[in-house]
């Protein structure tokens, strides 16, 4: 064999796997809401990313009170922009609180999902559970779009990302909605199993 050739299977053995861009695509929940910088579920993801093989990056493009559409008209700049290996998408939890209509909201979640893998993303998406304000047909309708929309797409899913914290006080800030920093923990234990073996190097 070729020493040129010897060299390149060598290189190409031991070349390192391409790390991942993580983007999340989110609202309060993930932009950290009433928490001080760094205690976010994103930032504890950022922070394993960082140490995982091969080293990941996390962009966090979340706005609070941002709804499915909001995601909509900003998704395009974000995989332009950022190029990201695995899309976050933790969106509809406004949309659910707002009472809009299930078939709007499963169109907005399907579009994102849509435009993120033409853009050669994976995706994860996070189910949210809301209050049962608008009764169970709606509640259950709502919460169920996650994982029919994850079947659909062949995406990742995270069945319920407050598993473990929604409906307990001592975790909850004091609007009753929004996680505190002891909880956040449990969150990025709800995701990462979930994302990471979309990352490179599995």
């Amino acid at each position: 064999m070729p020493l040129r050739l010897v060299c390149f299977v060598l290189l190409a053995a031991i070349a390192p796997t391409q790390a991942s861009t993580v983007l999340v695509l989110g609202d309060s929940l993930s932009a950290g809401y009433g928490l001080k910088e760094g205690e976010s579920w994103v930032r504890l993801i950022a922070g394993r990313l960082e140490t995982h093989q091969p080293p990941g990056r996390l962009v966090n493009a979340s706005i609070s009170g941002d709804t499915t559409a909001h995601g909509l008209t900003r998704i395009d700049q974000a995989l332009a922009s950022h190029r990201p290996d695995v899309v976050i998408i933790e969106l509809g939890g406004n949309d659910g609180l707002q009472g809009k209509p299930l078939g709007a909201i499963e169109k907005n979640l399907s579009a994102l999902v849509q435009r993120s893998q033409k853009a050669g993303a994976k995706v994860l998406l996070t189910g949210i559970r809301i209050p049962p304000n608008y009764g169970p047909r709606y509640t259950e309708g709502f919460h169920g779009l996650y994982a029919k929309l994850a079947q659909r797409y062949q995406a990742a899913n995270v069945p319920f990302l407050l598993d473990g914290v929604g409906g307990k006080p001592e975790l909850m800030q004091a609007d009753g909605i929004h996680p505190n920093e002891k909880a956040q923990e449990r969150i990025a234990e709800n995701v990462w199993p979930h994302l990471e073996p979309l990352l490179g190097g599995h």
